[in-house]
């Protein structure tokens, strides 16, 4: 197993305000069209932040290349976040998200594959992760390539059985190239979800399905990047990191309060954000660029070629 190499304290610092960054871009576009997800949106910035910018490997000049990383947004009302951190790439201009939900806006509620960085259409939840599994199953035992899969999912959605079997299904195949998060935020769209914080319990049931669980701070930098490696390095079995978070985190007066799901701050935003803003000091892109991607998965080619051409004429019955 590889020696594990913390960030340092200049790397650390930048994750930091990316993150911040995606909490501001995701309040500020979400009060654009005034309708849409902050509070969601702000529990799992610090994990988009480390993904895109510490972990994950792929272009933003051909984000679905089929030897990059694949990311699923499975909890897809929270995309503000996932728009603000691609943004943050320089895959398209910060300014864009603001367009979020506007009718001639490519940038829709939720995620849509007709966008060149979006693997999967995700809103109708408990989906996410048997996409990602199906992914990882093509990547280590079709294309026998080194791209890895994450999934992203929320706490209130991993009620759902799907979210099982696809656990059973990751495990059974042992995809030690898949990683599955869950966003512990406890707060679900009208009450707390039925085990809040208590991670413990969240620990044994992905224990016992098989997987590589690991609990978390999910908005401590370093831990969630030690878990990353841990993932990267653990062999025979997927990894569940259960990601602790706070809906609307660093949102003052906000943070872990009930009835904030799927409302713009408004009138709160200068409250909420007053914090948040002064520790942004880049106000341009990242100055992160993400790992290149392994050059090892194989040319694909969808074209159907017959062993050997119709023997039938023109004009005769076929019986199929």
């Amino acid at each position: 197993m590889d020696l594990y190499h913390a960030p340092d304290a200049q790397r650390v610092e930048l994750l930091k305000e990316i993150a911040n960054k995606i909490r501001v871009i995701s309040v500020d576009s979400t009060n654009a069209c005034k309708s849409g997800h902050p509070t969601s949106s702000a529990s799992i910035a610090e994990i988009l932040s480390v993904l895109f910018f510490n972990v994950m490997r792929y272009s933003t000049s051909a984000p679905r290349a089929p030897n990059a990383d694949r990311f699923i947004l499975s909890k897809g009302h929270a995309c503000p976040a996932l728009y603000a951190a691609w943004s943050q790439t320089g895959l398209f201009p910060e300014s864009d998200c603001m367009t979020l939900r506007k009718i001639d806006s490519d940038l829709e509620g939720h995620p849509t594959p007709r966008l060149n960085f979006i693997d999967a259409a995700t809103g109708s939840l408990g989906q996410g992760l048997s996409i990602a599994a199906g992914m990882a199953y093509v990547g280590k035992y079709l294309d026998k390539s080194s791209f890895r899969t994450y999934c992203l999912l929320g706490d209130g959605e991993a009620a759902e059985g799907s979210v099982w079997e696809a656990l059973h299904f990751g495990s059974h195949y042992k995809l030690d190239n898949l990683v599955a998060i869950f966003d512990i935020n406890r707060l679900g769209q009208s009450e707390v979800t039925s085990l809040g914080h208590d991670t413990e319990t969240y620990r044994k049931r992905l224990d016992a399905f098989g997987w590589n669980a690991i609990v978390v701070d999910g908005h401590d930098i370093n831990e969630l990047d030690k878990a990353f490696f841990s993932a990267s390095n653990t062999e025979g079995k997927p990894t569940a990191i259960i990601a602790k978070t706070l809906k609307g985190s660093g949102f003052v007066g906000i943070e872990d309060q009930m009835n904030w799901h799927g409302k713009p701050l408004g009138a709160k935003t200068d409250e909420a954000l007053s914090r948040l803003r002064d520790l942004i000091k880049n106000n341009g892109p990242a100055r992160i660029s993400p790992e290149s991607p392994p050059d090892d998965c194989p040319e694909v080619s969808l074209a159907v070629k017959l062993s050997e051409p119709p023997s039938y004429k023109e004009g005769e019955k076929v019986n199929f």
